[in-house]
């Protein structure tokens, strides 16, 4: 399909650099999800008032003055009084009680934690915090969770004070470092206080944005380092969700801090009311019903009209979905419902990427068109101007005209799985109310701004990877929390769609409860671990390790893990007993299934192979066609294909699927001269060529690969547990073995740590580190402060590596590929299963990850040993991708080879940059730091280049 690329310069794109942020003790900067700068306001935002005729903004995340154009009066921030009465008397808009109890207890010289609901204009708070350091002529952190986050966050901040006063700090962008305002990551803050940079000087203010992310497993420990290793003289300005223990945690920042006070605000912006869709066959139109009666006045009695209708699928065939009258609503007929009820925009959240694509093409194909002629011609303004980094082959790769068919309807998906550049230009065009419905996973109710007028949750349980959940009251709380846009909506809209399986009461049970408790992932780190000798005794040491929140926790919830471990430990026995109970020896039976897959791959790519052999004139037979006579190989968007003709003059294009064995040359034919396969005679002419020719050979030898996989095959099929009719059962739990057995280890962990301080954990980190020769006599060795510079998850793993020269004396390419065995995990339910990849880059990376992963097994011993939790295997399954990246290979060749999205790819490769990026700066070899160097340096292009430009847009 054609495309028109209108060149636009609508995006100012500051100077930026690709480079992690470095000062002379190392990056600062660690890589997670980048993506570029959010666009904020939209086309309302010029005269948008609520009732009192002040201006407020939708997420009322940054309160800015109109100029009566309607543009934004840049900088005025930087002249507003410090005084919390001045800073308000400057705004055109009343501030709330909580707002303004949160910004003099800062004038008093207190930290503050701000628990309130999204939209509840949190962030003013900061802004305070903003004038106050900036009259004082000091500095402030702004940090947030995500590079996304930071990126949008940079944006709105520029837009207010100017690009002079604003900085950028993540592992994509170091842009004027020394600003009065620095908008980072939290990981980049943590790796400051660790190399004690000279940026630390003159701060004043560290606004945590949403802190409440302490609680994520894998990161959550960061926001807790940072908290108690920050010098105290700085205070925090904590930004937090809703959450029902909130109290709980100001009481520990005020243990760790000093005085800091706690402002907790529950009543949303806009009123949230909850809907409940539900399709039904004996009806014209779907049913919305309210969830609640009453609720207007305070009142949340579950709706009987609800539930008698949900009481109408129970019947006869009430164990059978299809037995119902009820169904769920179809996506299409949903959005047009909402929009029939003015209940647009709406974000629709379905917990698969997949999905969310397919909701896409539903709608389209269902005929819904939500867009005007002047919004569809903005769509596409918006569209190129995001996408404009990018080439027409990367658009092609990545199925833009398809993206953009949805798109210019109004119609779009938000997921991970999409590159950058278009997830951006989704959010710009949400946010100008022109995209009026997105398809989102929950990853977009975290921070993003995208105010809906609604909400729509298709089913209340999700795949973890590992099996279905339901969704907790708290995820419950925030992806409905996105509903209602302040200054536009009285009232916002939370939809359950109905679910045969889910019964009503059940939803108005979900709706109706508040709890969403913060809890502590805080563990020692061996990088914490290094940094903490370095920085202080053992004694301050222990101390900082007991101030942290996870030991407010550390004797709860031991019967609960005890509970779960048991049924971990009955499911264990169960999957060993069906294994152990069948016919032959699964072990044997699922080797010989390992075999017949290999001996498959290489049966396919031996076709491939042969494929590509074949030359114009060389005649090859296959079922399905007979002979046929090849004009060319096929260079399109799939290689390893041939264009042939057939007997019957026919033209046509197969790969090696077309084949059943490898294709053989039977001899070859002279084609006809001049060489024009669009010329019906020549056509004509090879195909009388064809007919007439006459094989010396009809029947060639079997192919070596064809005859182990008959012989693989055969084994399989002899092995006794082919017949037996629970094989797929007994599979399944085999399958399940490791993970029970992970799981276990981890419980039986979970439970240990929470009998013990983390204190005596961290000695047995330190043990461990001392055993491998991190640490001697509370001293860091050169490899200590080698590791102290590493900030992975990982981080042992690959300073292990380094040590033992597994990254020396490799081209950029090869460096890339053994980093990519640590920074690289493979999605889908047995992500933590590494699979190597179809194809090694070379023998010599096959044999290097052999290497690192012998590594790693001493490693899983030793933590065993040490009772410890376990580093994550290195997966090489990304190397063959990463090597031909760095080498100059196309993106449509690796996406094509590979089952991998835009998206993945592209945070993938960002994840390999930052840690090519620290290994440049670590290594000990200099030819190794720069092969490292060189090959983040070659990454940087094409798309992931595109992906890394930060734009502040004016509206």
């Amino acid at each position: 399909m054609g495309r028109h690329r209108a060149h636009l310069h609508s995006a100012a794109h500051l100077p930026h650099s690709a480079d992690t942020y470095i000062d002379d003790n190392g990056p600062w900067g660690h890589n997670y999800d980048g993506f570029l700068d959010r666009s904020r306001r939209n086309d309302h935002d010029a005269a948008r008032a609520n009732h009192d005729g002040r201006y407020v903004s939708q997420h009322n995340d940054c309160h800015l003055d109109p100029d009566p154009d309607g543009r934004t009066n840049d900088h005025r921030r930087m002249t507003t009084p410090a005084s919390p009465e001045s800073f308000a008397a400057a705004l055109s808009f009343d501030l709330d009680e909580f707002q303004l109890h949160a910004i003099r207890a800062l004038a008093e010289g207190d930290s503050v934690l701000v628990a309130a609901p999204t939209g509840a204009g949190k962030t003013l708070v900061a802004e305070y915090a903003i004038a106050r350091a900036i009259a004082a002529g000091r500095k402030t952190f702004y940090t947030t969770p995500l590079k996304a986050l930071s990126n949008q966050k940079y944006g709105d901040l520029v837009r207010a004070y100017g690009p002079d006063a604003v900085g950028l700090l993540t592992g994509d962008n170091a842009i004027n470092g020394d600003a009065s305002v620095v908008v980072m990551t939290t990981e980049v803050l943590r790796n400051m206080i660790y190399a004690n940079s000279p940026a630390l000087h003159n701060l004043q203010y560290v606004v945590l944005d949403e802190v409440h992310y302490l609680q994520n497993p894998y990161r959550g420990s960061v926001w807790e380092e940072v908290i108690i290793h920050l010098d105290l003289d700085v205070e925090l300005v904590c930004l937090s969700a809703t959450v029902s223990n909130a109290e709980e945690f100001a009481e520990w920042l005020r243990t760790v801090r000093g005085s800091t006070t706690a402002v907790i605000e529950e009543k949303r912006p806009v009123e949230l009311r909850h809907l409940y869709a539900v399709g039904d066959r004996t009806a014209e139109s779907l049913h919305l019903l309210a969830t609640f009666v009453g609720e207007g006045a305070g009142e949340l009695r579950p709706n009987p009209e609800a539930a008698r209708l949900d009481r109408k699928a129970v019947g006869p065939k009430a164990h059978r979905p299809r037995g119902s009258k009820l169904y769920a609503p179809r996506r299409a007929e949903l959005v047009e419902r909402l929009g029939d009820e003015s209940l647009l925009p709406v974000i629709y959240f379905i917990f698969s990427r997949a999905a969310c694509d397919d909701a896409v093409r539903q709608c389209l194909r269902d005929g819904l068109r939500l867009t005007k002629p002047h919004e569809r011609r903005e769509l596409r303004r918006i569209a190129e101007q995001h996408v404009a980094a990018l080439s027409d082959n990367d658009l092609d790769v990545l199925d833009y005209d398809s993206w953009f068919a949805g798109f210019e309807q109004g119609i779009a998906s938000h997921h991970a799985g999409l590159v950058p550049p278009m997830k951006e230009a989704v959010e710009h065009a949400f946010m100008l109310g022109l995209v009026k419905v997105v398809f989102a996973t929950e990853t977009l109710s975290l921070g993003i701004n995208m105010p809906a007028r609604s909400v729509v949750i298709e089913k209340l349980s999700k795949f973890t990877g590992e099996h279905h959940e339901n969704l907790t009251p708290g995820e419950y709380t925030q992806l409905a929390g996105r509903a209602g846009r302040r200054g536009l909506d009285e009232l916002g809209y939370a939809v359950v769609c109905w679910n045969p399986f889910v019964q009503f009461e059940q939803v108005a049970s979900l709706a109706s409860k508040r709890t969403y408790a913060l809890r502590s992932s805080f563990r020692p780190t061996y990088n914490m671990a290094v940094n903490l000798v370095q920085r202080c005794d053992r004694e301050r040491a222990h101390h900082l390790l007991n101030l942290s929140f996870a030991q407010y926790h550390a004797d709860r919830d031991v019967v609960a893990l005890e509970r779960q471990l048991q049924r971990s430990k009955d499911q264990l026995h169960k999957a060993e007993a069906l294994i152990n109970n069948g016919r032959g020896d699964l072990e044997l039976y699922r080797r010989l299934v390992s075999e017949y897959d290999n001996a498959k791959l290489n049966a396919v790519a031996h076709r491939g192979a042969r494929l590509e052999s074949l030359r114009p004139g060389d005649v090859v037979r296959s079922a399905r066609t007979g002979p046929v006579a090849v004009l060319k190989q096929d260079r399109g968007r799939s290689p390893g294909r041939i264009m042939v003709v057939t007997e019957t003059a026919k033209i046509l294009r197969l790969g090696s699927a077309d084949f059943a064995t490898s294709p053989r040359r039977d001899g070859t034919i002279e084609l006809p001269r001049p060489y024009d396969v669009r010329d019906p005679k020549f056509l004509a002419e090879a195909a009388h060529r064809l007919r007439n020719y006459q094989s010396d050979d009809a029947r060639a030898d079997q192919d070596r690969e064809l005859v182990d996989l008959v012989a693989a095959e055969a084994a399989l099929s002899a092995h006794p547990a082919a017949r037996d009719p629970e094989l797929k059962a007994r599979l399944k739990a085999a399958n399940s073995l490791e993970r029970l057995n992970r799981e276990i280890r981890k419980l039986e962990s979970r439970v240990d740590g929470r009998t013990e301080t983390l204190a005596r954990t961290f000695d047995r980190v330190l043990g461990l580190l001392e055993g491998w020769g991190y640490v001697q006599e509370w001293t860091l060795t050169d490899a200590g402060a080698m590791l102290a510079r590493l900030y992975t998850e990982g981080d042992l793993l690959l300073a292990e590596a380094i040590r033992r020269g597994i990254l020396d004396d490799l081209d950029p390419g090869g460096v890339a590929a053994m980093v990519s065995c640590i920074a690289y995990e493979r999605r889908g339910p047995d992500s933590d299963v590494p699979v190597p990849p179809r194809k090694w880059p070379s023998k010599e990376i096959s044999t290097r990850a052999k290497r690192l992963d012998g590594v790693w097994q001493q490693l899983l011993l030793a933590e065993r040993d040490a009772r410890l939790p376990e580093t994550r295997q290195p997966d090489p399954g990304f190397t063959a991708v990463i090597s031909g990246w760095v080498n100059g290979t196309e993106l449509i060749k690796l996406l094509d080879d590979h089952d991998m999205t835009g998206g993945d790819f592209v945070r993938t490769i960002k994840q390999i940059i930052d840690l090519l990026r620290q290994v440049g700066q670590i290594a000990l070899e200099p030819s190794t730091a720069a092969a490292a160097r060189a090959a983040a340096e070659a990454c940087m292009r094409g798309v992931v280049l595109a992906s890394s430009h930060i734009g502040v847009v004016e509206y």
